[in-house]
């Protein structure tokens, strides 16, 4: 039975967790990104469950250290903090707010991603999308690099200001 307290309680253990911000882009918060899957409390333990974005992202353990430092700050001494990979990570995931934020900091959020059944085809050309400027608004913008500063992210360029920004990209 969970009581009004332990209610309470686990809110505030996942504010706690949901205000983490993201080690690669410090704009979002881990609730944003849509990393952060879960927050339970049981037998005093608090447990967290997050999903990479990437298998083998090297943010997680930064996120990871991060969520722990976190609770244990706000009074939770026994903290747990899990991945699990299913189900993967999706672009879809980042909330209307994290991308919001995004935009605002210059970095394109990503469109809706792919949908697919079966196997994956592969092709030997990057995909090709039509990426916004985050900057001017206009849909001239070409990719100049498909990996940005991280794997997540690509590196693009708008023609019409001539700005380049990074776009973060639909999986």
């Amino acid at each position: 039975m969970v009581t009004a307290t332990a209610t309470t309680e686990m809110s505030r253990a996942y504010q706690v967790a949901a205000s983490v911000t993201d080690p690669e882009l410090p704009m979002l918060t881990l609730a944003d990104l849509g990393v952060l899957r879960e927050v339970t409390e049981e037998d005093g333990v608090v447990r967290v469950t997050i999903t990479p974005t990437y298998s083998g992202c090297p943010a997680m353990d930064t996120m990871r250290d991060d969520l722990v430092h976190a609770l244990r700050e706000a009074g939770y001494r026994d903290v747990d903090v899990r991945t699990v990979l299913h189900p993967a990570w999706s672009s879809d995931w980042i909330t209307e707010e994290g991308r919001r934020k995004l935009a605002e900091a210059g970095i394109a959020p990503p469109g809706p991603a792919p949908r697919r059944s079966g196997p994956i085809p592969l092709t030997l050309t990057p995909p090709s999308s039509r990426v916004p400027c985050p900057k001017c608004g206009s849909p001239d913008t070409v990719e100049t690099a498909r990996f940005s500063a991280t794997a997540c992210k690509a590196l693009r360029r708008c023609r019409s200001c001539d700005e380049p920004f990074e776009h973060v990209k639909e999986i």
